[in-house]
C-alpha cells in the first residue's frame, strides 16, 4: 500500500501519554477478515456508538473503544489520521456510518481524510466521500492556545487574535495548553 499524507505527532496533554501501554494499542485492521474478527467481539451496545480510531504511519487502521485515548490507540506514535468512527451493516457488508477527525490529542487536518479513506479501502470497509463531521483545529500564534474553529470564525476564543487559515497545530510551538470547545 502506498501511504499518502502528512503524519501528526501527539500534541495533547502529557499525562495522557502515560496511558500508553502495549495492551492499550488499538486493534490493527488491515483486511475485511480482521474487521469481521474484531467486530464480532464488542457487545451490541458498543457497536451503536462510535469508536476511537487512528491510521498508523504504515497506513493501517487501528480501532479501540470510544473512551480510549487516541495516543494509547496509536501506541504513542505519530499517525496519518485520527478521530471517531461508527459502523453499520448495509447490504450484507460493513460500512462507515459516521467518521470525524475529532482528536484533540493529534488535531489532524481535514486533509487527513485521504489516509483514512485508503486505510478503510484496504480493510474492505465502505465509506462516505469525506468526513461526516469535520473539525478545524488551529493554534493561536499570539497566545499559543489550541482552538476549534467553528462557522469559519478564525478568531482565538482566548485572546481574540487572528487564527491562520492553514493548519498550524504542531508547528514547533510551546505545546499543548487548554482547548476551546
Amino acid at each position: 500500500m502506498v501511504v499518502r499524507g502528512r503524519s501528526y505527532r501527539y500534541v495533547g496533554p502529557v499525562d495522557l501519554r502515560a496511558l500508553v501501554r502495549p495492551e492499550s494499542e488499538g486493534r490493527r485492521i488491515g483486511s475485511a477478515a480482521d474487521f469481521d474478527d474484531w467486530v464480532s467481539g464488542p457487545a451490541p451496545a458498543e457497536l451503536a456508538e462510535p469508536f476511537t480510531f487512528v491510521v498508523d504511519t504504515a497506513g493501517v487502521l487501528r480501532l479501540a473503544p470510544r473512551r480510549s485515548e487516541h495516543v494509547a490507540c496509536a501506541g504513542g506514535g505519530p499517525v496519518l489520521g485520527a478521530g471517531e468512527i461508527g459502523f453499520r451493516r448495509e447490504s450484507g457488508r460493513w460500512v462507515v456510518r459516521e467518521v470525524s477527525n475529532q482528536s484533540t490529542g493529534y488535531c489532524p487536518d481535514a486533509g487527513s481524510w485521504t489516509a483514512v479513506a485508503d486505510a478503510l479501502d484496504a480493510a474492505g470497509i465502505g465509506h462516505p466521500p469525506g468526513f461526516t463531521h469535520e473539525v478545524v483545529f488551529r493554534r493561536c500564534p499570539s497566545c499559543r492556545e489550541l482552538n476549534i474553529v467553528r462557522e469559519e470564525d478564525f478568531v482565538c476564543v482566548f485572546c481574540d487574535g487572528a487564527l491562520p487559515r492553514e493548519w498550524n497545530v504542531d508547528d514547533g510551538g510551546t505545546g499543548p495548553a487548554r482547548e476551546s470547545g
